[in-house]
């Protein structure tokens, strides 16, 4: 049986944390989250809508819980960031004299945020796709720009995302532009600090970031999400990462090797991408 240190932390005191029921409906999955899935949120009271980001097995996704709550909750100022709304802890016996729940290790964390009811920006790139079209390059860029925005932000603050894509990149229904999901962020000792965790999805990792896992000498910093913002840009234009039809062991071999991808030139015959240079972000210093 588990008990309260269950869930030891200094950044999180879950034993005091509200029941979600008593504040949220939880409604359809509309996404999935790198530990948990997102589901459509009703405010009980207000029928405010919202993404509730709903994590279990808290124990054993604990640093990753307390990661992304940090984040959210001191640097979701940022307007191409989602809107932090709160944290609740469903499960556990309340205790009368306190307040405070006893945990028992089958509790779920939801974290619940600012719904982006657009979808994210690969969403909108396959639909056009399907009709024939594609994104242009003004939107490209836009969207580029904004990521750039809120990925300067966060490294101002020491903190990488290590998983910058499309599907991590939603759009309000006013068309505002937010970078989600820092379930795999890491934080710095220092803006210029480094990391070598292995972590991130297989297409979008930097070469750096996938020498990790073997060659322990190797480190990375804030610009492993340059890389992955390039590799989106193409993502944005082709519908897929490069590599993306390879199986992802094959990928992380072959990312390292070669010279850094570039957009198909069919696409940029086709489509008129033209002004859409990935080389400068490749080869950032």
């Amino acid at each position: 049986m588990f008990d309260l240190h269950t869930y030891h932390s200094d950044v999180i005191s879950f034993a005091e944390l509200q029941e979600p029921g008593d504040v949220w409906d939880l409604g359809e999955i509309i996404g999935e989250g790198t530990y948990g899935a997102v589901h459509l949120g009703t405010h009980r009271i207000t029928g405010q809508k919202a993404a509730v980001k709903v994590l279990e097995n808290v124990a054993q996704v604990l640093e990753e819980i307390e990661g992304e709550y940090r984040i959210l909750r001191e640097l979701g100022d940022h307007p191409n960031m989602p809107e932090f709304l709160g944290i609740f802890l469903k499960g556990g016996d309340r205790e009368e004299e306190t307040g405070h729940r006893k945990l028992r290790g089958e509790e779920q964390v939801w974290i619940v945020m600012e719904l982006c009811g657009a979808g994210s920006v690969i969403e909108l790139v396959r639909h056009l796709l399907r009709e024939g079209q594609s994104l242009s390059e003004r939107l490209i860029a836009h969207i580029l720009k904004e990521t750039l925005l809120v990925l300067e932000h966060l490294h101002s603050h020491c903190v990488i995302h290590r998983d910058v894509k499309g599907h991590n990149i939603l759009l309000t229904s006013q068309g505002q532009v937010k970078l989600v999901d820092f379930g795999v962020s890491g934080h710095l000792d220092s803006p210029t600090g480094r990391r070598k965790t292995h972590v991130g999805t297989p297409y979008w990792m930097a070469p750096e970031v996938i020498a990790c896992e073997q060659q322990m000498e190797y480190t990375y910093d804030v610009r492993c999400d340059v890389w992955s913002l390039g590799i989106t840009a193409i993502e944005l234009g082709d519908g897929k990462p490069p590599l993306g039809d390879q199986d992802p062991r094959r990928a992380l071999f072959r990312i390292p090797r070669p010279l850094p991808p570039k957009l198909p030139s069919e696409l940029i015959e086709e489509q008129q991408v033209k002004g859409l240079h990935t080389d400068n972000i490749f080869h950032c210093p």
